[in-house]
């Protein structure tokens, strides 16, 4: 398997690492949306959000909160989103699962354009019904 995350965490690839433990690590985008735009992947890999198992997850979003506070704190930007892409439809480009940690500004000119949706009569019940009926504890 060819996977630049799996070889930043064997050191075979270089990385501004900025926090680790013995299941996550964290470094700094190579392509940030703003300059101090981080990652936090598990050491484990995973290819998506859903094939992290629920132990690893806790961990993941411990770290994600700790980076966090440590962006807001040392870059004093004025908020930040944590950004998840699973799947290339969605612009997952590494597929080892991680989150995104993307210091925001006011003047930053990034910002999320969707094309909003509106459910059609009773389409929204249907999305639901068909939602739970695929749920799975």
């Amino acid at each position: 398997m060819d996977c630049i995350f799996c070889d930043i965490i064997e050191g075979k690839s270089s990385a501004e690492v900025i926090y680790e433990d013995d299941k996550i690590i964290s470094f700094l985008d190579i392509r940030p949306v703003n300059f101090g735009h981080a990652l936090v992947i598990p050491k484990k890999h995973y290819k998506d959000f859903v094939s992290v198992p629920e132990g690893e997850l806790s961990c993941l979003i411990r770290g994600t909160k700790i980076l966090s506070k440590a962006i807001m704190d040392s870059l004093m930007p004025d908020g930040f989103n944590i950004v998840v892409n699973n799947g290339s439809a969605a612009g997952q480009s590494v597929f080892h699962f991680h989150f995104h940690i993307i210091p925001r500004f006011f003047n930053d000119d990034f910002k999320f354009r969707p094309n909003l949706k509106n459910y059609e009569s009773d389409s929204m019940k249907e999305f639901a019904d068909k939602i739970r009926a695929s749920i799975t504890i």
